[in-house]
């Protein structure tokens, strides 16, 4: 690990916008510290780059406290460079040497396209939650919070699972491109609490079919998406939406045969 200032090799993924052809691009950063994190990394070489009259290269950030998900990079070819638990922001200089080279990418799915440079359009996954991702029971004010007794258990593995903070790393590194994993974790937080079980059969159908929809792929147990899970969401969250889309499915087309 660094235990001083360093010079850093990076090839970073220049593209004007969508439609450009994009490429990697060879830069060096002098003066790196260790304490910085990668996107300070990433702001000194912007820096350098105005003060010569060129483009800052584009990327996404916004907390920079690992809570919002939208620093999304391919680091080394991991999503948040595959550093257990840590998004992107997270990630210190001091876990590099001196003289690294470090290949950065944006997110590479087809359901996020690629606005400019890292940047990418990771609305479809507001596409999924919009389809049910959520509940409108009235759960009441603050102080109600206890009126409904939920066994500790089921709490907290529907807090687990609302942990998810929708960057797309799973879909980024599932080789389908499916963002099952984040549409497992939303439909288990409603799913396991009695507030989300009247629109559970709802929710399923429209939010699986809203996914696919939308030009994400099907989940076929890589569980790349579970390693690189900055929040270490666990895949049987998607075994739990499979159970509940499988009962919503068979329920509708019941219902469907008998008009």
């Amino acid at each position: 690990m660094a235990s001083g200032n360093m010079t850093l090799n990076l090839k970073i993924w220049r593209q004007k916008h969508g439609e450009a052809q994009g490429k990697l691009v060879d830069y060096k950063v002098n003066n790196v510290l260790p304490e910085m994190s990668f996107l300070e990394m990433i702001d000194v070489l912007n820096e350098q780059l105005v003060s010569k009259g060129e483009d800052a290269i584009a990327f996404d950030h916004d907390c920079r406290e690992g809570i919002c998900g939208m620093c999304s990079m391919m680091i080394d070819g991991k999503a948040h460079g595959g550093f257990k638990n840590t998004t992107t922001c997270q990630v210190h200089m001091r876990l590099y040497k001196d003289g690294d080279t470090i290949v950065v990418e944006p997110f590479r799915a087809q359901a996020f396209p690629v606005v400019k440079d890292l940047t990418v359009d990771r609305s479809a996954l507001d596409g999924i939650m919009a389809a049910g991702g959520y509940t409108s029971a009235n759960t009441g004010n603050a102080q109600d919070a206890n009126s409904i007794l939920i066994p500790k258990p089921i709490a907290d593995e529907a807090m687990d699972a609302a942990a998810c903070i929708g960057c797309g790393a799973c879909v980024a590194s599932c080789p389908n491109g499916s963002a099952m994993l984040f549409m497992g974790a939303k439909v288990s937080q409603l799913a396991l609490l009695p507030q989300g079980k009247p629109e559970a059969p709802k929710r399923a159908l429209n939010m699986v079919m809203t996914h696919d929809h939308l030009g994400f792929g099907n989940c076929t147990t890589h569980a790349e998406c579970e390693a690189t899970c900055p929040k270490g969401i666990s895949i049987e969250h998607i075994a739990r939406m499979n159970r509940e889309y499988l009962k919503a499915a068979f329920t509708y087309f019941e219902k469907k045969r008998d008009e």
